[in-house]
């Protein structure tokens, strides 16, 4: 009777091993991610605890003095959370919703191109603007909006109009920086699309066309619902950083202490920095940095729900 028993067992058990090995070349192309996040996302997590007390260097993460929830309650007495929040997630949205559809449309256009030279110009010129450092992308916003220097004030006066004070009217620049992120992420992230819409089965496209349909119905019935599992999971993946600003970005554009433009451009990131650079408070930084994984792993597990619920072959679990 236990042999009977054992006999199932042994042959999961050998199953398990032959699909190990036939999986070893996949397995080894992911051992490089997979030491990534070992070394720097699950190794760090004890360092949390850091969040829980008032860290001091002489006694170290372990031995500090505990405080549990004090840290975290700077965000609200100073009567900031809600503008810091808000600022964080309604520039991430804008980010992905626009950044999709910018990348979505970028790679159809591309794969509309016929002539292959024009394609291989074409992605290298969209391509350049994400290898361009923040550094250098606040310099060129800077040339361009500097209101005694700058590109367009230059060209306003020979024109006879008012110069744009940029660096001091908070309603630009949530224009202003959503198009910059636009400029720099919009070629590079069409990459992933472009390579969805090379999956698609060349039968389908070729038999669409002998059925009469054009281009634009191509689009609309074959191609975007091609790319919808794609665009889910790019979707569900995006939203765990939803509370986590590009603070490069944020940083080199604006700067941090321009307290004009702090109502529309001061995220979590660039408030923590300050706080950081005036009092040297770790502990608040990672209050601060545990605060922004809990929301982010919540609205994942939400989304994720939905998709589940309106199409579940394209939830991530």
């Amino acid at each position: 009777m236990d042999t009977a028993k054992s006999i199932p067992a042994v042959r999961v058990k050998n199953s398990k091993r032959k699909h190990f090995r036939n999986s070893r070349v996949l397995l080894l192309m992911c051992l490089p991610a997979i030491v990534f996040f070992c070394i720097f996302a699950y190794l760090p997590m004890p360092g949390l605890y850091l969040a829980f007390v008032k860290y001091n260097y002489t006694d170290g993460i372990f031995s500090s003095p505990f405080v549990g929830w004090d840290n975290f309650k700077f965000l609200i007495i100073t009567g900031d959370l809600w503008r810091l929040t808000f600022n964080t997630v309604a520039y991430n949205i804008a980010f992905i919703v626009l950044g999709n559809i910018a990348q979505i449309t970028v790679a159809i256009l591309l794969n509309e191109i016929r002539k292959k030279w024009f394609k291989k110009i074409s992605q290298t010129l969209m391509f350049l603007p994400y290898f361009i450092s923040a550094v250098l992308i606040g310099l060129l916003a800077y040339n361009i909006l500097s209101y005694d220097y700058g590109l367009l004030n230059g060209i306003l006066r020979s024109l006879h109009l008012d110069p744009v004070k940029a660096y001091s009217e908070p309603h630009l620049w949530p224009f202003i920086i959503v198009i910059t992120y636009l400029w720099q992420t919009t070629g590079y992230g069409s990459i992933v699309y472009f390579a969805a819409i090379m999956g698609l089965d060349s039968e389908i496209v070729e038999a669409s066309e002998i059925d009469g349909a054009n281009a634009f119905q191509r689009i609309i019935y074959i191609v975007l619902p091609w790319l919808k599992p794609t665009f889910i999971i790019l979707l569900l993946f995006s939203l765990g950083g939803i509370l986590k600003g590009n603070f490069g970005l944020f940083f080199n554009l604006v700067g941090a202490n321009n307290t004009a433009l702090y109502a529309s451009t001061d995220i979590i990131e660039t408030y923590v920095f300050r706080s950081l650079m005036t009092n040297f408070n770790f502990s608040m930084g990672s209050a601060v940095s545990l605060y922004q994984s809990v929301f982010g792993f919540i609205v994942v597990l939400t989304a994720n729900w939905i998709v589940k619920k309106v199409s579940p072959e394209n939830s991530l679990f």
